[in-house]
This record gives structure tokens, C-alpha cells and sequence, in this order.
């Protein structure tokens, strides 16, 4: 059974509070928190505030996915803020194991994503220190974008890598995730589905989360 992270950023900002209701009385797992800064991706969302006024709320964790440069300046107070899991890009990080140190010491469980063109080799000499590896099946930076079909190989190489070297890393993926494809998904080896307009565009996100949460591999 997959962990079900519907995503913010398809939220209705001007009903913020009454989402994050929604979202605690579903059967989803996580609140997962794009945050940009209009340098890494071509987009600006949120920061620390509105995670901290959220947290007051939300009681389910918070699954924060930066998308910005120099995340290592921040990683104290997201932490501060609520994150529970704290997420860096590979392509934005210089020291990538020192940023998965700094998250760690701060309290969270470390992420690291990959954007749809970098390989997931570049993270066999740190897997073991993962606790996820978060999988952009989408160019970061928008929602509603079309899912991109190579992610299923790309987690099925992934999974290989952290079964190959005894870790326990799980596996997300974010962007263009439906009813359609979910299944596939956990079949290759997801362990965590992000849902932004599934859910949210839904006549009834309730039940549309309910349903991503009874998908089993095909």
C-alpha cells in the first residue's frame, strides 16, 4: 500500500485552512510542500511562514521538497518551521552528503530528488544514507504537467541500486500521477505517490485519495 502525498501547491490558496482539513480527515499519509524560489525553477510558491501557520493545522507529516539554490543556508529553519522529511535537489547541491548531514542534525529525515534527466547513479555512494529518493516525472517547477513514461525505468534501476547495496530508502515520485498510472508506479517500486491536481481537481478529493491509497501493483 502506497503513501498517498497530496501536494499544496494544487491546493486553493484562499481556502488553505479547509484543504488541510480535507487532507487530515482522508487516508492520506503526508502533506507534501513544494517550495521554489523562482532561481532553481522557473516558479515561486512559499517558505518558512506559511509551513510554520500550516504545521498549527496540519496532523499528518510534512514532506517539504526544495526546489531552490543553496539549500544548505535554509535547512535550520524548515526545521523550525515543521518538516518532517526535508528534500534537496542533487543538481543544487556542491556538497550534496554534507546538505543530508545538516538536514539529519537538524531533526528531519533526509531527501534528495533527481530531475528527469540525471541519471540515478550519481547516488550509489550515498543511498545508504537516504532515507528517500524522490523522483521528478515532471520538468520541476509547474503542475499539471504530462507524466514523462522513462520514470518507470529510472525507479526500477533505483530500486535495484538500494536493494543491491541493503538500504532503506524509499522511493517517491512526483508529477502527472493518476489513478492510470499509480499502479505501475508501485509495481516498479514506488513506495510514495505525490498528488497535486489528481487530487485536488477531483469532484471529491476524499474519495480520489481514497482511491490512490487501494491501488495495488498491476
Amino acid at each position: 500500500m502506497a503513501i498517498i502525498a497530496p501536494s499544496i501547491l494544487s491546493a486553493n490558496f484562499l481556502n488553505l485552512e479547509r484543504d488541510i482539513e480535507m487532507i487530515n480527515n482522508s487516508e492520506a499519509d503526508w502533506f507534501h510542500l513544494d517550495v521554489m524560489d523562482g532561481r532553481f525553477v522557473p516558479n515561486i510558491t512559499f517558505g518558512m511562514p506559511v509551513i510554520a501557520a500550516m504545521k498549527t493545522k496540519a496532523k499528518k507529516t510534512f514532506d517539504v521538497h526544495l526546489m531552490i539554490v543553496e539549500p544548505e543556508k535554509y535547512i535550520e529553519g524548515f526545521a523550525k518551521a515543521g518538516a518532517d522529511i526535508l528534500t534537496v535537489h542533487l543538481e543544487a547541491c556542491t556538497h550534496l552528503h554534507r546538505n543530508v548531514q545538516m538536514i539529519k542534525a537538524n531533526g528531519m529525515k533526509a531527501g534528495v530528488a533527481l530531475n528527469p534527466h540525471t541519471p540515478v547513479d550519481l547516488l550509489k555512494d550515498i543511498i545508504t544514507e537516504l532515507d528517500l529518493v524522490l523522483v521528478m516525472s515532471v520538468n520541476p517547477g509547474f503542475g499539471g504537467q504530462k507524466f514523462i513514461e522513462r520514470t518507470y525505468r529510472k525507479v526500477s534501476d533505483l530500486r535495484k541500486m538500494i536493494r543491491d547495496h541493503g538500504a532503506d530508502t524509499l522511493i517517491e515520485v512526483d508529477g502527472g500521477v493518476t489513478l492510470e498510472n499509480a499502479g505501475h508506479l508501485i509495481d516498479h517500486g514506488v513506495d510514495a505517490l505525490v498528488a497535486g491536481n489528481t487530487v485536488f481537481s477531483a469532484p471529491d478529493p476524499v474519495e480520489m485519495i481514497s482511491k490512490l491509497k487501494e491501488v495495488r501493483s498491476v
